[in-house]
């Protein structure tokens, strides 16, 4: 009410607040109040519904946005819109859902994919001893899963104990073989054949596949898995994940999954090559290996 005697305040922002307090207070009261004249009061109203022509669909979105949870993107939400009657396109349902700033959440989550015998596959040659003498000695690898408005994406990253730095990584819409084999082709490349390097995951049953260990002999490789169940065993390529959930995921809104991708390479290049670590010295992985080498 004290905002309607100031003089500070223009007529519209007056209107406006009159217009929130008509349910409380008469509009007479108010208008007086605000020494505004009811003619003046109702072209302003009249104005204000003209130039938002989508008033009454944007309170349909947000229904629509809050009923489903906040998972529903523009593309969902236009379908809900099309069954209710409203003729309209996703382009302009993605533009009224970003000026209101509804946006979909992004959840990460670790990636289960245990199957099969406990310990049968390979040891726990790691054994959590986490440090490395020289690049590519000990390598970690994981997939988590990334969920927005309904999709799902899948992270499967290598990561080198020495320096932290990413090895690797493959982005499937599937957490399946494929993706696997795209990861371990593209670190296979930076690497001789037969180095001995231990390369360490958890019991996924992409990881007890005969096809994946046939790989890693060919390569040279030694196989190490965690027991089932024992998280801290990957702590490493775990801690990955969450730093890239704390300063990208959850601090940045997306638009769609595509966009959460693109960003994802270009965070990786990042933390790759530009973001800097206590540990090592206050500088990044990649410049850590080559200050070093």
């Amino acid at each position: 009410m004290e905002r309607l005697n100031s003089i500070q305040a223009n007529t519209k922002e007056k209107v406006t607040v009159i217009y929130e307090l008509r349910h409380k207070y008469t509009i007479t009261l108010l208008l007086d109040i605000a020494q505004i004249p009811h003619s003046v009061y109702y072209y302003y109203i009249k104005r204000m519904n003209r130039l938002d022509k989508y008033k009454k669909i944007k309170q349909k979105i947000i229904k629509l946005f809050d009923k489903n949870k906040k998972t529903y993107g523009y593309r969902r939400i236009t379908a809900e819109l099309h069954k209710f009657g409203y003729i309209i396109n996703h382009k302009t349902v993605l533009k009224i859902m970003n000026s209101m700033g509804l946006f979909c959440c992004v959840r990460m989550k670790k990636y289960n994919s245990y199957k099969g015998d406990v310990g049968k596959i390979a040891p726990n040659i790691l054994n959590r001893n986490f440090k490395a003498d020289k690049p590519n000695q000990k390598w970690v690898t994981d997939i988590s899963e990334i969920s927005f408005c309904g999709q799902k994406t899948y992270v499967s990253v290598i990561l080198d104990l020495y320096n932290r730095e990413i090895i690797s990584y493959d982005l499937n819409d599937h957490a399946n073989m494929m993706q696997i084999n795209h990861t371990l082709e593209k670190a296979f490349r930076k690497i001789p054949d037969n180095t001995k390097l231990i390369l360490h995951s958890d019991q996924g049953w992409q990881y007890q596949q005969k096809s994946y260990r046939i790989k890693l002999i060919a390569k040279g490789i030694q196989q190490s898995m965690s027991r089932k169940a024992t998280c801290h065993n990957n702590a490493v390529v775990e801690n990955f994940f969450s730093i890239l959930k704390t300063e990208l995921l959850y601090i940045r809104e997306f638009t769609s999954m595509e966009e959460i991708k693109t960003e994802l390479i270009d965070y990786i290049k990042y933390y790759n090559n530009d973001r800097i670590k206590q540990s090592l010295n206050w500088l990044s992985p990649v410049n850590y290996r080559k200050s070093v080498a």
